[in-house]
């Protein structure tokens, strides 16, 4: 590395450091491109990064870009460096307007449209999209179609009416449905009938100060699952662990004990792929949405770059031109191939597009299709607040209780969000003090 300018990109990795492998390639890729610089990927479990960042950032040996999970953002954004000052600079600033650097051109304005959307504060993009996600409903239709379901159920009342067709089959499975009972699925269904999580437009207009587990959007969404449970319709798996909690749902429809699931789209090729294995027709769709309420739009899920402030110009410049290089549409198309993350660039669909990836993969395109069909309203955006990780445990808890122990959800939600609001509260109090210190987040949870 003599001579070379060494950029570090701190970057997380999901279940393995495999993960990691094919960004590794970029990397070497860029540095025989640019041999004036090295970038140096190091990588970390995505529960972990967080706090790892802000430990350093408390030593002063900060990376040159960290990769965090979206529901850190607001984590980000408070982190600070030793004199306490923001430890992250905004993209948009620091590219500053140029077209190209170190001859990589700028992709900012190509990022996905709902991508750009979440990470924009205050006019700026805060980081660089590097993974993203949704929610989408996957239906077997072997069973469905044997139960005389012809088409995939597209609203909450055209899904009750298909998981009662499936539990009519006489060597039907028990269950007609599942999914994990994790906080981003309510935000889906909430973000579908435009209710808001937080004030401050969603914590968009300002620091979030207040939450709400149960608005009526919330409510509806609780009261729609809760009859599907009781009915018998809806599979359980009783697992509230974020880790393990998709894993359950998964094998439950891979093993056909249920006929429609909600997952990420990340999971598309993978459930396809179980559908092929075990003999049944699989299709990916959009979520289903509350009928009852005009459609607003779909979230989005995955990480993102964020960039240390007050780098050396030279170690800025290769960060951002990495940053750009890996989003190229090449290299952003190649990503979404081995990763099933969204393409993250309009560009990169265009290019998917023609290679015939999306004909032959049609499972592929509903995630980038359903967000193009998304509004941009706070509710659409999704909301931003300190302990999001927290606010989602909390979430799952009430969900849980309505679910086997009969909980009243007004009366629990209603709990969950004095809870949730104490969590904020002091994450809020501890960041900015009465005196007006900042400090680094004292909850660094990813979930």
């Amino acid at each position: 590395m003599s001579g070379r300018t060494v950029v570090e990109f701190w970057l997380h990795y999901y279940n393995t450091p495999h993960f990691l492998d094919q960004t590794r390639e970029m990397a070497a890729s860029f540095n025989a491109r640019h041999p004036e610089y090295e970038v140096v990927v190091t990588g970390h479990d995505f529960h972990d990064l967080p706090r790892v960042v802000a430990e350093a950032a408390d030593r002063g040996v900060a990376p040159a870009v960290a990769q965090i999970y979206l529901t850190a953002t607001q984590e980000a954004r408070d982190m600070v460096d030793t004199a306490g000052q923001p430890l992250f600079t905004s993209v948009t600033r620091a590219i500053a307007g140029r077209r190209e650097i170190l001859g990589e051109p700028v992709v900012l304005d190509d990022v996905l449209p709902r991508v750009r959307d979440f990470y924009t504060v205050d006019g700026d993009l805060a980081s660089m999209p590097t993974l993203a996600s949704t929610a989408l409903l996957y239906a077997n239709t072997t069973m469905l179609a044997a139960a005389g379901v012809t088409s995939v159920p597209s609203t909450w009342a055209e899904v009750a009416a298909a998981c009662k067709s499936v539990a009519a089959l006489p060597d039907g499975p028990e269950y007609a449905i599942t999914w994990p009972n994790h906080g981003w699925i309510f935000q889906q269904a909430i973000a579908q009938q435009g209710g808001l999580l937080a004030d401050h437009d969603n914590g968009r207009s300002g620091r979030a100060r207040t939450v709400d587990l149960s608005s009526p959007e919330m409510l509806a969404f609780v009261g729609w699952w809760r009859q599907l449970h009781r009915d018998g319709y809806f599979l359980y798996t009783e697992d509230m662990d974020p880790s393990t909690c998709w894993g359950g749902t998964f094998m439950a429809f891979a093993e056909q004990r249920a006929a429609l699931t909600v997952s990420s789209s990340v999971a598309a090729p993978h459930l396809v792929q179980a559908g092929r294995d075990g003999g049944f027709d699989v299709v990916a769709a959009r979520l289903p949405h509350n009928e009852a309420a005009p459609y607003v739009g779909n979230l989005i899920g995955g990480d993102s770059l964020w960039l240390t402030a007050g780098l050396d110009p030279a170690v800025q410049d290769g960060a951002l031109a990495f940053m750009q290089y890996l989003n190229s549409p090449r290299n952003a198309a190649d990503r979404h191939r081995v990763s099933g993350y969204l393409p993250i660039t309009l560009s990169a669909v265009d290019l998917l597009e023609r290679e015939g990836w999306f004909a032959q993969n049609p499972h592929a395109r509903v995630g980038v299709d359903q967000l193009a069909a998304s509004g941009s309203s706070p509710a659409a955006r999704g909301a931003l607040f300190g302990d999001f990780g927290g606010m989602q445990d909390v979430n799952a808890r009430a969900m849980h209780d309505v679910l086997l122990h009969d909980a009243d959800p007004a009366e629990r939600f209603t709990q969950a969000t004095e809870e949730a609001q104490r969590l904020l509260d002091e994450y809020n109090a501890h960041c900015v003090t009465a005196d007006g210190t900042r400090r680094n987040p004292p909850c660094l949870r990813v979930s």
